[in-house]
């Protein structure tokens, strides 16, 4: 196994296996890998998915992967680790707002496997990053950091165009219905958003009865409205525990909790664990799902 190169705030390696063997799993964002060459199948939490040359794969963190290799195949991985957004000087977006859409991908993209990447024309400029990332790692290495850091910033505006397009939201498979997906997707959008998630707000959006929201949305979804929103909070608690040096407090504040109090009393409840054994155990959670059965 190559490495070409292990630059903070990312990593990127590029591989060729003829067997998949389990790698030292850190704890990072999410990573993305390229296939250049080789044939197999991709398994995410015990679901398989045939790959090829141009295949393109989302893989999570705290999510059990694996590859079976039926052809030497060569992979591109690329690491958006958490020091990638706890870097203040991004020229495109803010600190807060690169963490909100970093947030917004792994809290709503429901983790099956399969292609990440659609449109063709998205995955040729997709393609054509991770080549220029290689070129720059190889050729400049820590002298090329900012360069690669806007590529990189490329890439995840196109993931995340691609994640909005599709129907990777982490809705009931049964869900087909029109308004009930541009609900469920105008949620996850504004989930740090509490008047935005009020029941009036959402009658008046979506033109129904104040009185009906949240009967017909547990009709949908199966879960009610007040609980769905708690989780994808939740959700969003986890990502920021694990990968940022944002405070309790911030966290409270920004996801709508009352205090500190509140927020630790919900996570007890719906989690299981207190938030200090959930970060304590953050890495072993991390190692222990880091791949799956073949």
């Amino acid at each position: 196994m190559q490495i070409i190169d292990a630059i903070k705030p990312f990593e990127i390696q590029e591989v060729e296996l003829s067997s998949w063997k389990v790698r030292p799993v850190k704890n990072n964002f999410f990573e993305l890998v390229l296939i250049k060459s080789g044939e197999g199948t991709q398994c995410i939490n015990y679901n398989n998915f045939d790959y090829q040359e141009g295949s393109m794969f989302l893989l999570p963190p705290l999510k059990c992967h694996s590859f079976t290799i039926e052809k030497p195949t060569k992979f591109v991985f690329l690491k958006f680790t958490d020091s990638f957004f706890r870097t203040p000087n991004h020229r495109q977006v803010g600190k807060n707002e690169w963490f909100k859409e970093a947030s917004y991908i792994l809290s709503n993209y429901n983790q099956l496997p399969g292609d990440i990447i659609k449109s063709e024309t998205d995955k040729l400029h997709i393609n054509n990053l991770f080549g220029m990332i290689l070129l720059e790692t190889r050729n400049y290495g820590t002298d090329s950091v900012n360069l690669i850091t806007s590529l990189m910033t490329s890439i995840l505006e196109i993931l995340i165009r691609n994640i909005k397009k599709s129907n990777y939201f982490d809705t009931d498979a049964k869900v087909s219905e029109e308004r009930i997906t541009k609900m469920l997707t105008y949620i996850n959008e504004n989930i740090d958003r509490t008047e935005l998630l009020k029941v009036e707000n959402l009658a008046e959006v979506f033109m129904m009865s104040p009185t009906y929201v949240s009967e017909y949305f547990k009709k949908q979804v199966h879960i009610s409205l007040r609980e769905y929103i708690i989780k994808a909070r939740l959700k969003l608690v986890e990502i920021r525990l694990l990968n940022s040096d944002y405070t309790l407090t911030q966290i409270a504040d920004d996801l709508g909790f009352t205090d500190v109090s509140h927020l630790s009393k919900t996570f007890k409840r719906y989690v299981g664990t207190s938030i200090k054994e959930f970060k304590n155990n953050g890495n072993y959670m991390i190692l222990a799902r880091g791949a799956c059965a073949s």
